[in-house]
């Protein structure tokens, strides 16, 4: 593997280069249903797949979509689509037809190419003008009868490459803007931590429009090894693939690693892997354990991250069985301090917010000064890198041998079974049904899921608008925001400002589920 290098950008650091640093021509780097690319044959794709998004879309800087489950198109159209000049902004294939329209119309997107299913599923004034969308099928077929190849790319590392979208606390969900630099470290760093190499095999369950997704591609091309893309529907399908593709890397969340430990796992499944990676949510001590006695030979990796900065901390695994419960250090590239509520670095085991910088920094949120303000903010006097900073909200502390510690969030994010949930985007689905007049979405801890939604809702409550409203939310919401339960009011809770007393009715449900 190429020695750890700079993070300062160079002018070939660009995220359409990631897959020819060191794969070699032959070696299988893309396993499909419909067959095997290696190396030579990837770049190939993504130069013919390229040459045709310069045509079709030839404004440089234009947000080329993506709304597709796994396959050749989504794993390749991220680096296509960088060697173009273009920004992909990949949408999560279980979003339904509002919030997929939300984001095309947002970024401004100029092309989306999606599932025929979903593309159907998108209503007259869902594109933004101009848009056009072709399937899958579509756009493989007229890029190889274009036949146009496009040699590597020549944008600068810290120009845009990528639009991920991600829900806040509040509101819709924003676009964090990546620039080729931010992917390209990104990648680099993951695979030196991890130790990734020519001869490993990473199975890709998670979603790609997520950046813990989009990575394991990125980081295992960068290393020269091969990725197998699965969606499943079942865990123990998790588990098959590993064993029949010969599986070295398999990354997931929580609520996945509880369904995993539930299986039986043949010998053929569990000896190949090398490597266990988490992230998006921590690990419970019990869950740790379980992992630890399942694959007593795998290295397991716990890791914290944030999209704003990609990836922050991991865990060496040396270390895991002694420090069950800390986030770890920050990663190559990563620069991370505790700040407390004066605004000097914390003392030791003294809690305060999780700051991070260096050049994994993204950009801001994609046309959204406002909120970009309040995330992104001039790094400590402190920071050896300076320049901007993301100010996660997370509350952390740093002991004095330099592990860090989760303390709790500031913010009000639903975090379930891995996705990140917006409580105001639920509230507002409900109060779009006109069945409820006021609406509050809340997390509520939940063993598997690390928290469920609940929604208190405050309407007639007659029998007909309670049999309605859960149907209406099927309908409006991806099945991961749907509400676990429903709770009817007659009257909310106040606090003295004369708003709805959030705090109050958190309480109130943890109390009465056992929390």
């Amino acid at each position: 593997m190429p020695q750890l290098p700079d993070p300062t950008p160079r002018p070939l650091d660009h995220l359409a280069e990631l897959a020819g640093v060191a794969g070699r021509g032959e070696a299988p780097a893309l396993v499909l249903r419909e067959g095997t690319l290696n190396y030579n044959q990837l770049r190939q794709r993504v130069a013919l797949l390229a040459g045709w998004l310069a045509d079709r879309v030839p404004q440089r800087g234009a947000r080329v979509a993506s709304w597709a489950a796994k396959g050749e198109l989504t794993c390749l159209l991220p680096l296509a689509a960088a060697r173009a000049g273009l920004v992909h902004v990949p949408i999560n294939p279980l979003l339904k037809r509002a919030q997929a329209a939300h984001i095309l119309g947002d970024c401004g997107a100029q092309l989306l190419i999606g599932t025929e299913s979903r593309l159907a599923s998108l209503e007259p004034n869902d594109l933004p003008f101009g848009c056009a969308a072709l399937t899958e099928g579509e756009a493989l077929a007229t890029a190889e009868g274009a036949g146009r190849m496009l040699g590597p790319s020549e944008v600068d590392p810290d120009d845009l490459a990528a639009i991920l979208y991600t829900s806040g606390s509040t509101g819709r969900p924003k676009g964090v803007m990546l620039s080729h630099a931010n992917m390209w470290l990104g990648a680099v760093s993951v695979a030196h931590y991890l130790g990734l190499a020519d001869d490993d095999v990473t199975l890709a369950v998670l979603p790609l429009s997520f950046d813990y997704g989009q990575n394991q591609l990125f980081s295992t091309w960068y290393a020269g090894g091969c990725v197998v893309p699965l969606d499943f529907l079942f865990p123990k399908d998790v588990a098959k693939a590993c064993a029949k593709h010969g599986v070295t890397t398999l990354a997931a969340v929580p609520p996945l690693w509880v369904q995993l430990t539930e299986l039986d796992w043949p010998a053929e499944a569990r000896t190949p892997l090398r490597r266990l990676t988490n992230s998006g949510g921590a690990l419970t001590v019990e869950l740790v354990r379980s992992l630890r006695d399942m694959f007593p030979q795998t290295r397991l990796f716990p890791m914290y991250g944030l999209t704003e900065a990609f990836r922050s901390t991991f865990l060496e695994p040396a270390l895991v069985d002694s420090h069950p419960t800390s986030m770890g250090q920050a990663i190559p590239f990563a620069e991370i301090l505790v700040i407390n509520d004066a605004g000097e670095v914390a003392a030791d085991d003294e809690e305060g917010e999780l700051v991070h910088c260096g050049p994994l920094v993204a950009q801001g949120y994609w046309r959204d000064a406002e909120r970009t303000a309040e995330r992104f903010k001039p790094a400590p006097a402190a920071s050896r890198y300076g320049g901007m900073a993301v100010w996660s909200g997370d509350r952390v502390r740093r002991s004095a041998e330099g592990l860090l510690y989760f303390a709790g969030r500031r913010d009000a994010m639903i975090k379930s079974a891995g996705n990140r949930i917006s409580p105001q985007e639920i509230e507002e689905a409900a109060l779009a049904t006109g069945l409820v007049v006021e609406a509050v979405a809340l997390g509520v801890p939940h063993a598997r899921l690390g928290q469920e939604v609940h929604l208190v809702v405050r309407g007639s409550g007659d029998e007909a608008v309670r049999v309605d409203l859960p149907k209406r939310l099927q309908r409006d919401l991806p099945n991961f925001m749907q509400p676990q339960v429903i709770h009817w009011r007659k009257a909310m809770p106040l606090n003295p400002n004369g708003k709805i007393d959030r705090t109050a009715l958190q309480l109130e449900l943890n109390q009465e589920f056992g929390a």
